[in-house]
């Protein structure tokens, strides 16, 4: 059994496109406001703390790790934020995997380890997924960024 991950990848909460782009836009609006209401009074400060905090939030959440992916020893191990439980995804017990698009919409939300309609879902952001079915018919859907590498190191274990 060695003991070096053949992939390693790490999701981030904060660096998604769309997301930054919206908090951006929320705080533009927020300093534009403030810049055009009369004489300064006291709740146009307000407009000006709320920019800054909207704008403080998104670096804090830019190095906020959401979950991190290993494949290691025929297995996949998902490890998320503080409170979650380390999942371990037995290479030995899947029958396919593929990759695939996570899903027909352009919005996600992130998540971890969601159970839905025979399907678990861990994604952060990007377009790709490997998808995984288990002997149960269970299907596991892992949102990556880097797909194709993820795919290959999942298959080389397999082959182990």
């Amino acid at each position: 059994m060695s003991e070096k991950p053949a992939f390693i990848e790490k999701q981030y909460l904060g660096r998604e496109f769309i997301p930054i782009t919206i908090r951006l836009v929320l705080a533009m609006f927020c300093f534009a406001a403030y810049f055009f209401t009369d004489e300064r009074e006291r709740n146009g400060d307000l407009l000006v703390v709320v920019g800054f905090a909207i704008i403080i939030i998104s670096i804090i959440m830019g190095f906020l790790l959401h979950f991190r992916t290993q494949v290691q020893n025929k297995s996949i191990l998902l490890n998320g934020l503080w409170t979650t439980r380390l999942v371990k995804i037995d290479l030995n017990g899947i029958i396919k995997a593929e990759k695939g698009q996570y899903s027909k919409y352009l919005f996600n939300n992130p998540v971890y380890n969601l159970h839905t309609k025979g399907t678990i879902r861990f994604y952060t952001a990007g377009n790709d997924a490997i998808h995984l079915t288990d002997r149960d018919g269970l299907i596991y859907i892992i949102g990556s960024q880097h797909a194709n590498e993820f795919l290959r190191a999942i298959k080389d274990e397999m082959k182990k």
